[in-house]
């Protein structure tokens, strides 16, 4: 892996897609993306997006919204995740090495998937990597209106509102924000990983599902 000057989200690039080398890096606050050339980009944002669970904010549209959905954990791992690897996408990242590395990180119990179901079937989902009381949020899709933010308060209920658990979302935007993210700084977000990591995790991605 070779490391790049600090002050750039793109902190490093090399190394493999490999469970052990996956779980180091989120533990250290990176996560990878594919570069040109089948390269692994390693990211570290700054600032950095953050959501604690507690701190979600339904607008009034979405609880309606809401009542419209049916909701499971892992019940649609690989529908979700190549809902997410469409190639059709704009700005698409997801391609088959990551849909590999994260499909045996799902199987290991590592990562998890989110899905919102309508009368039509799968209407949006989301999926990430979870360690004690952290979530990285990799990707999310919809097929009908506000079914990937649904999947989002959802996550947030089975995190629980406990303190010091985290939504890690990558880069803030705008819309991430009305929903109550923060735009964190680098060094802040070391600390407030280091504190989720050390939660022990909730066993609620293993329920059946709510249909």
């Amino acid at each position: 892996m070779r490391t790049l000057p600090e002050g750039d989200d793109l902190v490093a690039t090399g190394a493999d897609l490999e469970p052990a080398t996956l779980l180091t890096a989120y533990r250290s606050g990176y996560f990878p993306m594919p570069l040109q050339r089948r390269r692994i980009g390693w990211f570290s944002p700054d600032p950095r997006g953050v959501l604690f669970p507690g701190e979600l904010k339904v607008s009034r549209s979405l609880t309606k919204s809401m009542r419209r959905f049916r909701f499971t954990t892992n019940a649609a791992f690989d529908e979700v995740i190549r809902a997410c690897g469409d190639p059709i996408r704009p700005h698409g990242w997801i391609d088959r090495n990551i849909i590999q590395a994260y499909t045996q990180l799902h199987h290991m119990g590592w990562v998890h998937s989110v899905e919102a179901w309508d009368d039509e079937g799968l209407a949006g989902g989301l999926y990430g990597l979870r360690i004690g009381g952290f979530f990285a949020g990799e990707s999310m899709f919809h097929r009908r209106t506000d079914a990937s933010k649904a999947a989002l308060v959802h996550l947030s209920s089975v995190l629980g509102h406990r303190p010091h658990s985290i939504i890690d979302v990558q880069w803030s935007t705008d819309h991430l924000e009305s929903l109550g993210v923060r735009a964190v700084d680098r060094r802040i977000y070391g600390d407030l990983l280091g504190r989720a990591l050390d939660l022990s995790p909730v066993e609620s991605f293993d329920v059946a599902p709510n249909f």
